[in-house]
């Protein structure tokens, strides 16, 4: 994961401000913060709000609509499972059970050791024969049940 700054109101605005005056300056203003602060920060929702005239529930809403925000920071590493149908149809459904109770979590959740966040992604074109993932961007191609485990050993240790 690229290192990101600790939040700071100042940082924020200055983020918000470089943005402000575009033409549908929402999404590329909270793509800058999340790549600054790693997430959205709850308090940068009032700020993009006010600089942009909209409600602090349309920021939200946005925030909360697309999955590629995240409401708080990620763990060291970001694994994304597919759950586009043809991986469902090939096991992903059981890969992705067993990822979650491996790390005892759900959807957009980090690891209690802060070690992994599993999040779902919608087709990587990658599953002639199983399921497929992303490992902080990285393709994993042919996922299996031990590939699974070994990867998940990995990113914790």
């Amino acid at each position: 994961m690229a290192a990101t700054e600790p939040w700071q109101a100042e940082r924020a605005a200055e983020i918000i401000a470089a943005g402000a005056r575009e033409k549908g300056a929402t999404l590329p203003i909270l793509h800058a913060l999340q790549a600054t602060f790693g997430h959205v920060p709850q308090e940068a929702i009032p700020m993009v709000a006010d600089a942009l005239n909209l409600t602090r529930a349309e920021v939200h809403g946005v925030v909360s609509f697309y999955h590629d925000f995240r409401q708080a920071p990620a763990g060291r590493h970001v694994l994304k499972l597919c759950r586009a149908e043809a991986c469902q149809s090939m096991g992903g459904d059981a890969l992705a059970a067993q990822a979650q109770a491996a790390l005892a979590v759900g959807w957009r959740e980090t690891s209690a050791d802060h070690a992994v966040t599993l999040e779902p992604v919608y087709c990587l074109g990658l599953c002639a024969t199983a399921p497929t993932a992303l490992v902080d961007g990285q393709p994993i191609g042919r996922l299996t049940s031990a590939r699974l485990l070994a990867l998940l050993d990995e990113l914790r240790t």
